[in-house]
């Protein structure tokens, strides 16, 4: 019994040192320490012993067992250690992978070049809450409790006096109640109407500008948004001011660009009229300074406000601003 276990032991390591990798190794070390290798087969069988012979033979077989496993530990390491150095990392058969690359959104891509224009013309960027009260997106900004004008916004209302803001013009209150004039700001930022078809959503993007000193005129007005028209459409792009209403400005006016889908001939897009307006301006109606405490015979202003998704419409030719939501990888992939 003594020699069959040195035999074990002896062919077990012969073994060991001629593997070739791990997979060999593995396959020895289930052949001579496994639940049906050899040396559990020799455990097995002691009780065939005589009675004298069976606790020797049973130390001698777990010292084996204990001394086998850590070679075969051992030899683990070693071929572990040699197959890492022989491993690169990379197979440069393998065909290459290739990234796309993301972009913008194209609203953003606009808000930012609107930003950029009125950045370089001097104005500043501010922001107002996007749930905002009743005072700042309607009182203060000539909109009294039942006045008419509240039935154009389709409010979509929190509390009695929380709403979501139904345009960016809060910040011109919010402003001008902490600072004193001059003041030339803009004001991008999300708004939200109960509307929704080919060219409404429940929320879109607002630009709001405001400027007020002394002596700031109507031509202002009107010299400020032509320089922005030409950057940001082209030089060539004919533009008109058509008189308008709105409760915080006084004269107001709609600006109106020559149709950018037919050149001014007539289509669907412009009702055939050849125009498309762009986007609201005036005089700031003195009633807003009075809530402010800005003197009116010192000061007068002008504010505008325009729609981003409709400028990226135009600028881009898409036909349904839903498009801009839905997030179809087609769609944004060319901007």
């Amino acid at each position: 019994m003594h020699n069959s276990i040195i035999d074990i032991e002896k062919q077990a390591l012969e073994s060991i040192n001629k593997a070739d990798d791990s997979d060999q190794l593995e396959q020895l070390s289930i052949k001579y320490l496994g639940r049906k290798g050899v040396l559990t087969g020799f455990l097995r069988n002691i009780s065939s012993l005589p009675v004298e012979e069976r606790p020797t033979a049973g130390k001698d077989a777990n010292i084996l067992k204990g001394r086998l496993e850590k070679v075969f530990k051992n030899a683990f390491l070693k071929f572990e250690s040699v197959e890492d150095n022989n491993y690169t990392g990379i197979d440069v058969t393998l065909p290459g992978r290739l990234t796309q690359k993301g972009s913008l959104h194209p609203i953003t891509q606009v808000a930012n070049e609107i930003c950029d224009i009125f950045l370089r013309l001097g104005f500043d960027i501010a922001e107002s809450p996007e749930v905002e009260t009743d005072y700042y997106n309607f009182e203060a900004l000539n909109i009294p409790k039942y006045h008419p004008a509240r039935d154009m916004q389709d409010t979509f209302y929190v509390s009695e006096n929380i709403v979501l803001r139904t345009h960016t013009s809060p910040s011109q209150p919010r402003v001008m109640e902490k600072t004193n004039p001059p003041v030339r700001i803009i004001s991008p930022g999300k708004v939200f109407r109960c509307d929704s078809d080919v060219t409404h959503t429940p929320m879109f993007n607002q630009v709001e500008g405001l400027m007020v000193d002394k002596k700031i005129s109507f031509g202002d007005l009107k010299g400020i948004l032509t320089t922005f028209i030409h950057q940001f459409f082209d030089k060539q792009t004919s533009l008109r001011f058509r008189p308008s209403f709105f409760p915080f400005t006084e004269p107001s006016a709609e600006v109106d660009i020559r149709c950018v889908m037919c050149k001014g001939k007539g289509c669907r897009i412009c009702s055939k009229t050849g125009w498309l307006e762009v986007l609201g301006s005036g005089m700031v109606h003195p009633a807003v300074f009075e809530n402010v405490g800005y003197d009116t015979k010192k000061y007068t202003g002008f504010a505008f406000g325009m729609g981003i998704e409709r400028l990226a419409m135009l600028k881009f030719g898409i036909d349904d601003i839903r498009k801009f939501f839905e997030n179809d990888i087609r769609f944004l992939r060319q901007f």
